[in-house]
């Protein structure tokens, strides 16, 4: 199976992806990974969805909203952040915003004159710090290669830090089965109580709530959609009927079930 992340070779994104399928192909967009699995052009994508530190992916979260996909696995990545750089002089960093907020403490302490440069992602600064002796990146120790060096090791600022990457499939491959599902709730409707209601389906089951977020429709100033995680298959009776009131509740916008999925955890 070929499955498509975020590029280039190298990122944690990639790592993410080697546990799913043989053959990975790259992109720098979210959104267009997302788009190629919607339109079939890929059985599986793999997209980062949350980060123990820096929170949700909005990117990613939008994209799953605008584009008809499934949800089929959860892959779970520790984050080890590395500084690599050709030699100890340099004046810039150049890493994913994510990973350079990932080790501000680190930064501050040690390099605190030195200007972060935000790229597209962690291998992205790796290739910087290849191509120029006054550029350090920040990435994972095993993206040193033969031509980097590593000055320093696990730079993050919590050790606990780790990422969740949804594996996306074209919607006709979603599934029922499994220990965690997803499901993005558009009500169309604005009114006190709201969330409550939408919430109240799940805890009248006793059905545990990972993860609530909300993100703007587009359509109107101050109309919400909203990505609701939760510990129970779609398969279980009291799965079905929670997400059977939400329907209910968002009669007039619509409920989309990205599906059940189990987790994998990848080193």
């Amino acid at each position: 199976m070929e499955a498509i992340t975020l590029g280039p070779a190298g990122t944690y994104s990639h790592r993410a992806a080697r546990a799913v399928a043989d053959d990975v192909s790259f992109s720098e967009s979210v959104t267009a990974i997302v788009e190629a699995v919607a339109d079939g052009d890929y059985r599986r994508g793999v997209v980062p969805i949350e980060n123990s530190i820096e929170g949700s992916v909005t990117e990613t979260l939008d994209a799953l909203a605008d584009y008809d996909v499934g949800v089929t696995e959860e892959v779970v990545t520790p984050i080890r952040h590395a500084l690599l750089a050709r030699s100890e002089s340099f004046d810039v960093v150049a890493s994913h915003s994510q990973a350079l907020a990932q080790c501000r403490t680190f930064l501050e302490a040690e390099y605190p004159d030195v200007t972060l440069e935000a790229v597209a992602s962690t291998a992205r600064g790796v290739e910087r710090a290849r191509e120029d002796d006054a550029v350090a990146a920040i990435a994972h120790p095993d993206n040193a290669g033969d031509d980097l060096r590593v000055l320093a090791e696990d730079i993050q600022d919590r050790s606990s830090n780790a990422t969740r990457f949804f594996v996306i499939s074209p919607a006709d491959e979603r599934s029922d089965a499994g220990g965690k599902s997803t499901i993005i709730v558009n009500p169309n409707a604005n009114y006190p109580g709201l969330l409550l209601e939408l919430l109240e389906a799940f805890a009248d089951r006793d059905i545990n709530l990972s993860r609530v977020e909300s993100r703007p429709t587009g359509d109107r100033l101050g109309d919400y959609l909203f990505h609701i995680d939760f510990e129970a298959g779609l398969y279980e009776d009291h799965a079905e009927a929670a997400v059977e009131d939400v329907e209910d509740i968002a009669a007039d916008g619509w409920v989309r079930r990205l599906g059940s999925y189990d987790t994998r955890h990848v080193v």
